[in-house]
Parts: C-alpha cells; sequence; structure tokens
C-alpha cells in the first residue's frame, strides 16, 4: 500500500507539471473557457496550476459567478498608468488613475484614456459602462466608410482619426478611437500623443478650458490642428535651410544625395498633416450634422474648420515649394553628369586626327619618304601632339571646357 502511494502521488505530480506546461501555451481567452465547461471541482484544480502573473488576464475571461467561486471576492487588478480618468472639479480636469473595478464606482468622469490597453482593461471599462471597446492595434485596419458612425440605441458614437506624431526623421500618424456615450468621453490610442499631452496640461490648469465630454473632444481636434501648424513651421524653416543649398552655385552629387532625402522626408511629413487634416475635417462634420454641439460648440468647431482650410492651402504651397526644390536638385546632378560627358566628348573629337596620323603612318607603305627619314617618326609624333592642341585652344576658346 505504501509503494502504491508514492507511485500514485508521482503520477499525479507529473500530470500536474503537464497541466501547467500546457496551459502555459494557451492564450487567456482559452484558458477561460476551459475553465468555463469544467465542473466547479476540476476548475479549481486547473486554476491551482495557472501562474499568479496571468491569473487578472484569465479572470476577465470568464464569468462573474464563476470567479467568485474560484477566487471569491477579489476583482481583477489592471496595470496603473494604462486607464486614466478626468473629472471636472471647479472647472479643472482632475485625473484619477484606474486599476480596479472600484475606482470607477467612485467618480464621474467626463474622460476616460485608455493608452495602449490590454484586453482585460478594454473589458473593465466596457463592462462598467456598457460598451465595447475597439482594439487600438486593428484600427489601421478600418476603411475610411466605416470610421464615423451611430449605434443603434443612439446614444454611443464612434469617431475614429489619425493624429500626427511628429519625431524627427520618424514622421507617422497614430490612429485614435473616441467613443461618446452620454456625458462620457471614452479614447483608446496605442502610443502617446503631444496633442493629448497639452490638452490634458490645459485643462489641468486653465479654469473652465472645458466644460463637457464634446467639449473635450472639440479641443482634441483644435490642439491637432495647432499641433500640425507647427510642423509645417517647421517644414517651411527646413525647406528654407535646402532652399540655400540649391540655390548656390555648385553642388556635388553627394551634396544633391543628401538634399534629396531632406526633401523627401519633408514631403512625406507635409502629405501626412494633408492627409491628417482631412480626417479631422471629416469628423468634425460628422459631430456638425450629428447636432450635439451648444451654440458656443458650434462656433468652434467652425474655427477649428477654417484653421483646416488655412493648413489646406498651406500644405498646397509647399508642395509647389517641395517639386521646385526637387527638381533644381535633379538639375545639378544633370549639370555634373553633363560635365563628364562633355569632357569624354572633347578628348574624343580632339584623339581623332592624331589616331588617323597614327593610322596612316602605320600602314608602312613601300614609297613613304617618311621610312628613309631619319626623323621621320619624331615628325609624325610631333604632328600628332599638334592635332590636339589645335582642338583644344579651339574649345578653351569658344568656352565650351569651362
Amino acid at each position: 500500500m505504501k509503494r502504491r502511494k508514492l507511485v500514485t502521488s508521482l503520477v499525479h505530480k507529473q500530470h500536474m507539471v503537464e497541466l501547467h506546461t500546457l496551459l502555459k501555451r494557451l492564450s487567456s481567452a482559452e484558458v477561460g473557457s476551459i475553465l468555463t465547461a469544467l465542473s466547479l471541482e476540476d476548475a479549481q484544480i486547473v486554476w491551482e496550476q495557472i501562474t499568479e502573473s496571468r491569473q487578472d488576464d484569465v479572470l476577465w475571461e470568464i464569468s462573474d459567478t464563476l470567479r467568485e467561486s474560484l477566487v471569491g471576492d477579489r476583482e481583477p487588478h489592471c496595470g496603473d498608468g494604462h486607464i486614466n480618468a478626468y473629472e471636472l472639479v471647479n472647472g479643472l480636469l482632475s485625473k484619477v488613475n484606474i486599476t480596479c473595478r472600484e475606482d470607477l464606482k467612485k467618480i464621474k468622469p467626463i474622460w476616460v484614456d485608455l493608452l495602449a490597453p490590454s484586453k482585460a482593461q478594454r473589458v473593465l471599462i466596457g463592462q462598467h459602462y456598457g460598451l465595447d471597446l475597439p482594439d487600438p492595434t486593428e484600427l489601421t485596419d478600418l476603411e475610411a466608410s466605416a470610421r464615423f458612425y451611430v449605434e443603434q440605441d443612439q446614444d454611443e458614437i464612434h469617431i475614429h482619426s489619425d493624429f500626427l506624431l511628429d519625431r524627427e526623421g520618424n514622421a507617422r500618424s497614430v490612429p485614435v478611437a473616441f467613443v461618446l456615450r452620454g456625458d462620457t468621453l471614452f479614447s483608446v490610442r496605442a502610443e502617446e500623443l503631444p496633442v493629448f499631452r497639452l490638452q490634458r496640461l490645459r485643462a489641468r490648469t486653465q479654469p473652465g478650458f472645458v466644460s463637457d465630454s464634446r467639449d473635450m473632444l472639440l479641443d482634441l481636434y483644435s490642439a491637432e490642428a495647432e499641433y500640425s501648424a507647427d510642423s509645417l513651421e517647421n517644414i517651411y524653416t527646413e525647406l528654407e535651410t535646402v532652399s540655400r543649398k540649391v540655390l548656390s552655385q555648385t553642388m556635388t552629387d553627394e551634396e544633391a544625395a543628401r538634399t534629396l532625402a531632406d526633401i523627401a522626408e519633408e514631403e512625406d511629413l507635409n502629405g501626412r498633416i494633408r492627409r491628417n487634416m482631412l480626417d479631422t475635417q471629416r469628423a468634425v462634420s460628422f459631430l456638425l450634422r450629428r447636432k450635439l454641439l451648444t451654440p458656443t460648440q458650434l462656433e468652434d468647431a467652425q474655427q477649428i474648420l477654417r484653421d483646416i482650410e488655412s493648413l489646406n492651402s498651406h500644405t498646397a504651397f509647399l508642395f509647389d515649394k517641395i517639386n521646385f526644390l526637387m527638381d533644381a536638385t535633379v538639375g545639378f546632378i544633370n549639370i555634373n553628369q553633363n560635365k563628364v560627358i562633355k569632357i569624354f566628348s572633347v578628348a574624343s573629337v580632339a584623339l581623332l586626327p592624331p589616331t588617323l596620323i597614327a593610322s596612316i603612318y602605320g600602314m608602312n607603305f613601300e614609297f613613304m619618304p617618311e621610312l628613309l627619314w631619319e626623323h621621320g617618326y619624331s615628325f609624325a609624333l610631333g604632328l600628332m601632339v599638334f592635332s590636339v592642341l589645335i582642338p583644344y585652344l579651339f574649345f578653351r576658346r569658344k568656352g565650351w571646357l569651362r
């Protein structure tokens, strides 16, 4: 009996090790499905083999009843710093870090901002407020026609917009999902953006800067227009530097290559700004059509549209300037290539007469007097040099060798 108990214990430990290894390979959603399908006794055995670092993610995948049976009153925890809620306190934004469900029960935010949220964090917010938040990594797959829509209950508005992230040498557009539900604005994004930092700073330091969730959304779009305008000013500065190089008297091929790379980078940034402004224009127009804005907010929205029109004219001007600088730079490259071709052309023309003379003297005719002349070949070589000097002096006088 002792040996049998020992064997049974060893087999049980081996099975638990295999179960632990299997669970490590499965995703949190797959583990949650397994726990839901098992009996409570078996689910408790499986739960004991889940590593502590994954338990919170798995808890979000099972029902509240099963969660209470496995862990009691324990609430799944979310990471700090990824979810921030903002309340209006005396006209200023007050920040609240969201780490669990209890934090949400104590506040009435006008803005809930999710930065690179996990699925558990999106589920936490979605379950509490009764909505479905999108995955920020899947926002780029949306078609343009699906970026602005209203849910059937008419109380939930979805807007997907691109915001500019202007980093030197790595400018790109970052998609952001907005969900406007009742008096709360939800934003989901994968990266931190200067526009959001600027907006938080203003709203937390300037009393009355925002009054509700729609005001916050409009101010974010307004800050995006300001940020794009600053980026356009930087493009102006960079192109001025490029202009001084292009309008100089000479430019080597290496300098022209670097100049073309700088122009291409500014053209890419200018194109992104124009595309983002078009996207912002559509988003603000969508809000106007929904008739959700107050008279003051309507004026702000119209001002944003006017700013966008002004920025569009600037981007068009920059496109023309970029094309001019690119054509001028390519012109310098062509001039340098023509100089090389000209040298070969002059050399080939200058060497034609001596080639002819050498060919004649190389025939070795029997009755050529030079064959019996002691200085005949010296005379031939001198004649060849003279035939080279005549075209050279002629081309130089005409200025073709400069």
